[in-house]
């Protein structure tokens, strides 16, 4: 009976793990389309981010549920405990991450001029860090690597410096371009959405080292 009751847990917890893959698989693929759809004024396209964001709320509600079954009916301890309670709340980050992207693309169809519009080239490159950044995380999430989600909690400095380039940026842009205000500050929001995927990543990040090593990045410079 008890052989059979590890198994049972180490199978739920490989569920609970699989879940959370594919939550960030789906987050990734959202923050790529949304900023490709972005780029390309395709509003097709941002529709259909739009469209998959739900697909991440009902894998969350999955996590969910599964994680209150595994504390309810398992009653984890240590280790097992500390991925639990993780997952749970690394699936709410993940489901804010996919958020973000479906902001981002709903503004789609506000850029004008799309063309000629300069600033618009900046973006997807800070769209790519950030996504590496949920990339990096979840591999760390699933090899339960600590140092791994060290270098994305540092990666986040990049991201943010980026932000505050293109925030700059797009003011200088609007003052010598008085015209382009409008669709400039649906940019800055764009650029603003990035850089919070950037900060929830490392969110993630710091849980993934909780639930490896118990302690929490911080923690280790005090």
């Amino acid at each position: 009976m008890a052989e059979h009751t590890v198994k049972a847990f180490d199978e739920d917890i490989t569920r609970l793990r699989g879940l959370i893959g594919e939550m960030g698989g789906l987050a990734e693929v959202a923050i790529q389309e949304s900023l490709d759809a972005m780029v390309r004024g395709d509003e097709e396209l941002a529709a259909k981010v739009v469209e998959r964001d739900k697909k991440l709320d009902d894998l969350e509600m999955q996590v969910d549920k599964l994680a209150v079954r595994l504390i309810a009916l398992r009653a984890p301890m240590a280790d097992d405990l500390r991925e639990v309670i993780a997952a749970l709340k690394i699936s709410g980050v993940v489901e804010r991450i996919g958020d973000y992207s479906k902001n981002i693309a709903k503004r789609v169809g506000e850029i004008e001029g799309r063309s000629r519009f300069e600033p618009l080239t900046l973006l997807p490159a800070m769209g790519e860090l950030a996504s590496e950044m949920v990339h990096d995380v979840l591999t760390a999430y699933a090899a339960r690597d600590p140092e791994l989600a060290k270098e994305v909690i540092a990666a986040d400095e990049k991201v943010d410096a980026f932000y505050n380039s293109i925030f700059r940026n797009l003011v200088s842009y609007m003052v010598e371009n008085p015209a382009t205000i409008s669709s400039a500050a649906q940019l800055l929001f764009v650029a603003r959405n990035i850089e919070r995927i950037g900060d929830h990543a490392t969110n993630v990040a710091e849980m993934v080292h909780f639930a490896a090593t118990g302690t929490y990045p911080d923690d280790e410079t005090d």
